[in-house]
């Protein structure tokens, strides 16, 4: 016998679906091939295809009802032709200011992209309704904001709040050449990693959102999704840090990335400087005259315009 939670899902998932067949009937009004209706995990999805770009509708359905998002770039003509059949001109849930914070998700973000020394570091961090509560009592916010002795203060009360609910990947420069030789653009990087981090924490924890700082075409991350991850509602925001989640996956992020400078200065009595600058320039150089370019190798970013400087 169903209990009456079971029947309020059920229902739920049967309005959402009729809502994106009624999207479909007027879809096909204007010409645009739709695909069939495809059931996920929380959402049903259909692909609607343009001359160039190609867009999903999805209609998300759980305890708090139902949600509907466009996902695609949201420049292309098609998008805003979608967007404004189904929503008017408003867009539906790709504004900041219209998203409030989910009670519990999980929040990524990165440290490292743009300083030519050291390591890409990318984490995740899953927190819910206590979690956020605490995180956001002890201060957290942005890491561009917080001072690196700061960082490393707050990095440890976060990790006794959260315990074990946050992944880190972190990418040292060898193996971050290695993989730019391959993939030969940083944000298919940053797309792959964060996927990674969604994943081993969707293995671990339920939740049907995710939060992500926005570094390039949504798709970056959208197409490198695994498993679980292709079943959650994933938002995609520039200057998302103002998410705790998020802001703790940066503060966590850099942590770790000031930990390597940390461990090259007492290796290798290597004072490395942070970000870009004529300092980073000519230490890279010195290192360069001393240690010659393989070593660069273990500390850069090969393929920034400083290597090109140097040489």
């Amino acid at each position: 016998m169903y209990s009456q939670f079971q029947l309020d899902v059920n229902s739920i998932e049967l309005k959402a679906k009729d809502l994106i067949t009624s999207y479909i009937n007027s879809i096909n009004k204007i010409d645009y091939p739709v695909s069939v209706i495809e059931k996920k995990q929380y959402n049903f999805e259909v692909t609607v295809s343009g001359k160039s770009d190609q867009i999903k509708v999805l209609v998300y359905f759980g305890k708090k009802g139902i949600k509907t998002v466009l996902q695609g770039n949201v420049d292309s003509k098609i998008y805003h032709e979608i967007n404004n059949l189904l929503f008017g001109e408003k867009l539906s849930l790709n504004s900041l200011d219209d998203f409030s914070e989910p009670e519990n998700y999980i929040g990524t973000d990165e440290s490292g992209k743009g300083d030519y020394f050291g390591p890409l570091v990318i984490c995740g961090v899953f927190a819910d309704k206590k979690n956020l509560a605490e995180l956001k009592k002890i201060g957290v916010k942005d890491s561009k904001e917080l001072s690196d002795n700061l960082i490393k203060k707050i990095s440890l009360e976060i990790k006794e709040i959260i315990g074990n609910k946050f992944s880190i990947i972190i990418i040292t420069p060898e193996k971050y050449n290695q993989l730019h030789e391959k993939m030969k653009n940083v944000n298919r990087i940053l797309g792959w990693a964060h996927a990674k981090v969604l994943e081993n924490l969707l293995e671990k924890f339920e939740t049907g959102e995710a939060i992500s700082d926005k570094f390039g075409d949504e798709n970056y991350i959208r197409n490198s999704l695994q498993g679980k991850g292709k079943n959650i509602l994933l938002h995609q925001y520039t200057k998302a840090e103002r998410y705790t989640a998020v802001a703790a996956a940066s503060i966590l992020a850099r942590e770790k990335f000031c930990n390597w400078f940390d461990v090259q200065k007492n290796k290798y009595g290597l004072e490395l400087p942070k970000g870009a600058s004529s300092k980073v320039d000519n230490e890279a150089r010195s290192i360069k005259e001393k240690f010659g370019y393989e070593k660069l190798n273990e500390l850069v970013k090969l393929h920034f315009k400083t290597t090109l400087k140097i040489i």
